[in-house]
């Protein structure tokens, strides 16, 4: 490690530990000093299948690995660690995780299980997590707590966590709310790319997409129910987001095998890469196994024939009516579900 790394390091440690990172006060961490172009990206798909996405420029694989339940409900903290180092070695160096991951029966933290690695392997890893309270002094405090779990000084990209409805929108977009709070972490190199994620209304995320400053997007396969909110997201949404040159990571791709029975895991990772749209998808995994079969349909993958399309997406109908999911429900706290 450089001079000029160390004292970055150490000046961005030094400002955390002394709780100056407090919205509004002026006395963020300034990177002018050590600019974004002199840190160094060390990225390898070791051959899996990669997209650029979006306006980010970043080559990325078309699967990320997604941390949130599923993997904090790995017991073993050592497994853990053994599978992030193979996830890695073999390709998949997007990782997706958020402060709120937590595994509420065991005390796991998916930023602090991802910290001792990323502290290691900083420079192979696109780091993305979300920031989730709509209280901006609480949000600026979860950008820092974030940053310490992840044993890192900056992110490749800080996102809003789960924006629900127009109101939502509203809330976020107030003065000195958390659209400006992740403008300014991106001004000051905090983080290097914005985006937001969404499980619900299409409308509300189009408005997102609207403000014309964020860079990628985490949106949920399609589930909606068609009385009350019949607007399917990855028809109206993705095109939206595509259109602002947005990057459009999909998720929830394997969660309806949890409620509709016959589905398996495999076919509903091809279904979400064979899309039209999204760049990739996120996907959770829970053990090596898991994870040897993901990176095996990356490498081997080739979109689904449309016939097998539509007879997945006919299966797929209770989903898309989103009967008896888990998210949809009050009170639910994403990343904490198992």
């Amino acid at each position: 490690m450089d001079n000029s790394e160390h004292s970055r390091r150490k000046f961005i440690k030094g400002t955390i530990g002394t709780g100056l990172l407090v919205a509004g006060s002026g006395i963020l961490p300034s990177f002018a000093i050590y600019p974004a172009s002199k840190r160094k990206f060390a990225y390898d798909a070791k051959g899996l299948p990669t997209t650029i996405l979006g306006k980010t420029g970043v080559q990325i694989p078309r699967m990320a690995f997604g941390l949130g339940s599923r993997f904090c409900n790995i017991e073993s903290a050592e497994e853990a660690n053994r599978i992030l180092h193979y996830a890695l070695d073999n390709g998949l160096y997007y990782w997706h995780t958020a402060w709120a991951y937590v595994n509420q029966k065991t005390g796991v933290i998916s930023e602090e299980r991802l910290g001792e690695v990323v502290g290691l392997r900083r420079k192979e890893i696109f780091l993305s997590t979300k920031v989730t309270s709509r209280d901006p002094d609480e949000a600026m405090r979860q950008i820092e707590s974030s940053l310490k779990r992840l044993r890192t000084d900056h992110l490749d990209l800080l996102n809003i966590h789960s924006v629900v409805s127009g109101e939502d929108v509203a809330k976020v977009s107030e003065k000195g709310n958390l659209i400006d709070l992740v403008s300014k972490m991106k001004e000051q190199k905090v983080t290097r790319f914005i985006g937001f994620s969404g499980h619900a209304d299409a409308g509300a995320l189009k408005m997102m997409v609207g403000k014309g400053i964020f860079d990628n997007m985490l949106i949920a396969m399609n589930h909606y129910n068609q009385a009350t909110t019949p607007s399917p997201r990855q028809e109206e949404v993705i095109p939206a987001a595509k259109a602002r040159g947005m990057g459009v990571m999909l998720i929830k791709a394997v969660r309806p095998k949890e409620t509709v029975k016959g589905l398996e895991a495999g076919d509903l990772v091809r279904y979400a890469l064979s899309l039209k749209g999204p760049d990739g998808v996120v996907v959770g995994m829970d053990s090596m196994e898991v994870v040897k079969k993901n990176l095996e349909i990356l490498r081997n993958f080739k979109p689904m024939e449309e016939t097998r399309m539509k007879e997945l997406a006919q299966q797929l109908t209770p989903f898309y009516n989103h009967q008896d999911l888990p998210w949809m429900e009050n009170g639910y706290c994403d990343g904490n579900w198992v």
